[in-house]
């Protein structure tokens, strides 16, 4: 292994443009933005870092090997001399999954796979375990066989502090973007009429107050042979602070506002957020500078049916005309003609992304008049 390394950012295809601005805005050096994802150029600081504080990436993958293969034979043989030692540890389990199109030679995933992972293990003796912490990544393309490390673990969506979710949560690294995409950046206010779990308010002021979003779980690499555990503890310390804007969530069921307070509290945030109960008819504009209202209301097929949804979105579209003079808008929806029911000066909306097996597409307004 060099000491620049090929790191890759997995990310929901449609975003990956925002995702590398938030990279390049956090001082990353980006080398490429490709569909599903953003490379960059950079040593194993620079991963353990990303894991740590990108918001929008859903993993963090790093080259470790890339060589042609044409059978299985040559894989094995071809696999046996990457210095496995430089990244795995011994008495850590791997787990190894790939996969392969169809102009590849090698055309069975499971068994490039069983023959990767055999090499592991008998030139550097590590286990091969189904539940491993560890995985490795092989993507076979046209007899290209290209390994990664896969150095996050659990997708980075899950930041280890939110224990309670509605019926149709959006992802926290959905909502970092999609927040990123509105041109917020925490120093305005931010209402979310249909918080449910709370997910856009808890994100928002994350932002607001600095803190890194992986702060609170754990990672890949801290497996790996080259982690530096002192190095890793000043990184995790040098985020944090006090939000300069409140930010308010709100919800007509009274559990969504429970578990929204206690979600914010677990993470850190309770005192720069606010959740109460309330309609959408009784929704106010808070006290204080115009901001953000990002909403993700029902889609039809996301919760129930469509039946009533056009008079729901219209009536959104109402009171954020009449109360939210001066605030943007975004809605996120897998209708564009729900969107368009609200009333509201639409931009033209950006590419759909994938979002519980659908596809949603997010809606902005400039300020409203």
């Amino acid at each position: 292994m060099t000491d620049t390394l090929d790191i890759f950012l997995v990310v929901a295809p449609g975003l990956e443009t925002v995702l590398a601005e938030e990279a390049r805005a956090s001082g990353f050096d980006v080398a490429e933005v490709t569909p599903g994802g953003v490379s960059l150029r950079g040593g194993w600081p620079e991963v353990w870092r990303a894991n740590l504080e990108l918001r929008g990436a859903s993993r963090v993958l790093v080259r470790v090997a890339s060589f042609m293969a044409f059978h299985l034979a040559q894989l094995d043989k071809r696999a046996r001399k990457i210095a496995w030692g430089e990244v795995l540890r011994a008495d850590v389990p791997v787990r190894v999954e790939a996969t392969s199109s169809k102009a590849s030679k090698i055309y069975h995933g499971g068994a490039a796979a069983q023959r990767i992972g055999r090499a592991i293990n008998e030139e550097l003796g590590a286990p091969l375990t189904d539940d491993a912490a560890l995985t490795l990544k092989a993507r076979i393309d046209d007899n290209r066989v290209t390994i990664s490390v896969d150095t996050s673990g659990p997708t980075l969506h899950k930041r280890g502090h939110k224990e309670a979710v509605g019926k149709a949560p959006m992802r926290e690294t959905l909502a970092a973007l999609f927040l990123r995409r509105c041109g917020f950046t925490g120093t305005e206010p931010l209402v979310d009429p249909m918080c449910g779990s709370g997910t856009f308010i808890i994100e928002g002021a994350e932002m607001a107050a600095g803190l890194q979003p992986g702060r609170s779980r754990g990672f890949a690499f801290e497996h790996l042979a080259n982690f530096d555990p002192a190095a890793w503890t000043s990184l995790k310390g040098r985020a944090g602070g006090s939000a300069p804007c409140r930010h308010h969530g709100f919800d007509r069921d009274p559990g969504a506002i429970r578990m929204a307070t206690a979600n914010a509290e677990r993470a850190g945030v309770g005192q720069g957020t606010s959740f109460a109960p309330g309609s959408i008819s009784e929704l106010q504009r808070p006290e204080g500078p115009s901001g953000l209202v990002i909403v993700n209301p029902p889609y039809g097929g996301r919760i129930g049916n469509k039946q009533g949804l056009h008079a729901l979105y219209g009536s959104l579209g109402k009171v954020l005309a009449e109360r939210f003079s001066g605030w943007r808008v975004g809605i996120v929806t897998s209708e564009a003609g729900l969107a368009r029911a609200t009333g509201l000066p639409l931009l033209k909306a950006d590419a759909p992304v994938p979002h519980g097996g659908l596809k949603v597409a997010l809606h902005r307004t400039d300020p409203l008049p």
